[in-house]
């Protein structure tokens, strides 16, 4: 008989597969996401909800909880052009 706690992880992570394939997630997105799960059992869950969607014709959800990325900052008023970024050069003593 097998350890329920080993069995409650597989179930655990196929769930996790499932709800990624529901979320439009790749699978590499929710291995990344879900680093401590069985990689066989979230694909396996995944696969699993792939070919529920696809008979049944089932669109999946955005996903949604991750945060944006940050905009890009706003670029600087202090624009530094190469001329006054060369040092003035004094005169040159030549031998």
């Amino acid at each position: 008989m097998a350890d329920p706690k080993i069995a409650q992880r597989e179930a655990e992570a196929k769930a996790i597969g499932s709800a990624c394939r529901h979320g439009l997630r790749s699978i590499e997105d929710c291995y990344s996401l879900n680093e401590k799960a069985s990689k066989s059992a979230v694909f396996a869950g995944w696969k699993e909800m792939d070919l529920y969607m696809r008979e049944n014709k089932i669109e999946g959800v955005a996903p949604q909880g991750l945060k944006p990325p940050p905009p890009p900052a706003p670029p600087s008023d202090n624009v530094i052009t190469e001329k006054e970024s060369e040092e003035p050069k004094g005169k040159s003593k030549s031998k």
